[in-house]
C-alpha cells in the first residue's frame, strides 16, 4: 500500500541535511555552552552568531533583532505578553482576529482577564480580516495589533502589509505570526511593516521545539515570561538549544534556496487537487480562492464527519487533517470555520490537504482516485443525508 503524507501544515519531516547539521552539535567537541569564556564556549558562540545572521538575513532583519525560542507558541506568547505589559501605562487595548492560532487567540484572551481591553475582529467568508475593520477598531488606547500572515486551517493570506502600514501611521506595535507562511511566500519584516514576528522550525523541515521571535530595534518591548540568566541579550533566559538552533538555521537556509521553485511546483499540484475534489457533489473549497498558500487546500464535505474521512484515508495510506493539529483531539468544530460563517453541522465535515517537498502528481492522482469512493460510502452511511 502507498504511504502519502498530506499534513505538512501540521508538521514536516526533518530534512536530512538538517539532521546532519544537528548531529554535528550532538557529538564530538561541539558541546560547549556559548556563555562560557573558554575555547569550547567561544567556538559555539561563533556558530550561534552565524546561525542568527543567517536567520535574520532570511527575513530582512538585523542579527541583533532575532531571538531563538522553542517554537511558534513561545514566540507568540513572548511577543504579545512583552508588548502588552511593557506598554500598559500607554494603553490597554489589543486588536486581533477571530481566526488566529490558539497560541495568539488564547494568549490575548488571557490578557483580557487581566484588565486588557480586547477586540477580536470578524472575518469574511474566506477567512480574511478587513483592513477597514482594523482601522475602525483602533482607539487612542490601542497598543498592539496581532494578525497572522496566513491561516493554518484554510490557507488564506491576510493583508498584513496594509495593516502594518496602518499600525506604523498610528504608532502601534504590530505582531505577525508567520509560522505557516515562511518558506512558502515572501516574508520580509520591512515589507510587512512588523515590529514582532514569529517563526517555527518544524513547519519548514526543521526540528520540533525550535523557533524564533523577531523584535524590531527600538520597539518598546521587554521580556516578561522568562527570568534567569543573560542569554539572548537578556530577552530569553536559559542555556541555548545549540543542536536545535543549528538545525533551524539550516532549515531556514534550505527554505530560502528552494522557495520559489518549490512553491510553483506545489501550486500546480494544489490546483489539480482542488479541481478534482470540487468536482464531487456537495464539496466546496474553504479559504480564499486566490490569496492562499501555494501548498494548501481545504474543503467542506456535506453530510460527512471529518474524522471518518481521516480514518478512511489512513486505511488507504494517506495522512491528512481536519484542521489544526493543535486541536485535533477536540470535539468542537473549528473556530476558524465558525468565524467564516460555516454552519456548526457543516464545520465538522472539513478536510485539510497540505502538500510538501516529497509529494508528487502521482500522489495527487492516487488521492483523487480513492477519495470519491470514500465520500460515496460515507454518505451512504450518513444519517445527515436524506
Amino acid at each position: 500500500m502507498r504511504s502519502i503524507y498530506f499534513d505538512h501544515s501540521g508538521t514536516t519531516p526533518v530534512h536530512p541535511e538538517v539532521a546532519e547539521e544537528m548531529y554535528r552539535y550532538l557529538t564530538g567537541d561541539n558541546f560547549g555552552n556559548p556563555s562560557s569564556v573558554h575555547h569550547y564556549g567561544l567556538q559555539i558562540r561563533k556558530v550561534v552568531t552565524e546561525a542568527r545572521e543567517k536567520a535574520a538575513q532570511a527575513i530582512g532583519a538585523g542579527a541583533g533583532e532575532v531571538v531563538f525560542t522553542s517554537g511558534g507558541t513561545e514566540s507568540d506568547n513572548m511577543a504579545i505578553h512583552g508588548a502588552a505589559y511593557t506598554n500598559r501605562k500607554r494603553g490597554n487595548h489589543i486588536i486581533t482576529s477571530a481566526v488566529e492560532h490558539h497560541a495568539v487567540l488564547n494568549t490575548v484572551k488571557a490578557l483580557g482577564k487581566e484588565g486588557f481591553d480586547i477586540t477580536v475582529l470578524p472575518v469574511d467568508q474566506y477567512g480574511m480580516v478587513s483592513v477597514d475593520d482594523v482601522a475602525a477598531a483602533i482607539t487612542d488606547k490601542t497598543i498592539l495589533i496581532t494578525i497572522m500572515h496566513a491561516n493554518n486551517e484554510v490557507g488564506t493570506i491576510m493583508p498584513v502589509a496594509e495593516i502594518g502600514k496602518l499600525a506604523r501611521e498610528r504608532n502601534i506595535i504590530f505582531h505577525v505570526d508567520a509560522v505557516q507562511s515562511f518558506g512558502k511566500i515572501p516574508v520580509n519584516v520591512d515589507d510587512l511593516g512588523v515590529n514582532l514576528l514569529s517563526l517555527s522550525g518544524h513547519k519548514i523541515y526543521g526540528p520540533k521545539g525550535t523557533g524564533l521571535l523577531y523584535i524590531r530595534k527600538r520597539t518598546n518591548w521587554r521580556q516578561t515570561l522568562f527570568h534567569g540568566g543573560a542569554q539572548e541579550r537578556l530577552r530569553r533566559a536559559g542555556t541555548e538549544n545549540i543542536p536545535g538552533i543549528m538545525g533551524l538555521a539550516k532549515a531556514i537556509e534550505l527554505a530560502m534556496e528552494n522557495r520559489e521553485t518549490e512553491s510553483a511546483r506545489l501550486r500546480v499540484l494544489r490546483d489539480k487537487l482542488i479541481r478534482g475534489l470540487t468536482g464531487i457533489e456537495d464539496v466546496r473549497l474553504t479559504g480564499h480562492p486566490d490569496k492562499r498558500l501555494p501548498n494548501h487546500a481545504s474543503f467542506l464535505f456535506k453530510y460527512i464527519e471529518g474524522e471518518s474521512m481521516l480514518l478512511s484515508l489512513d486505511m488507504k495510506g494517506i495522512a491528512a487533517s481536519t484542521g489544526s493539529a493543535c486541536t485535533s483531539g477536540s470535539l468542537e468544530p473549528s473556530h476558524v470555520l465558525l468565524a467564516m460563517g460555516v454552519p456548526h453541522e457543516e464545520a465538522h465535515g472539513s478536510l485539510r490537504i497540505t502538500l510538501g517537498k516529497d509529494n508528487t502528481e502521482e500522489d495527487v492522482d492516487y488521492f483523487l482516485q480513492v477519495m470519491k469512493p470514500i465520500v460515496e460510502k460515507l454518505r451512504d452511511m450518513s444519517p445527515l443525508k436524506d
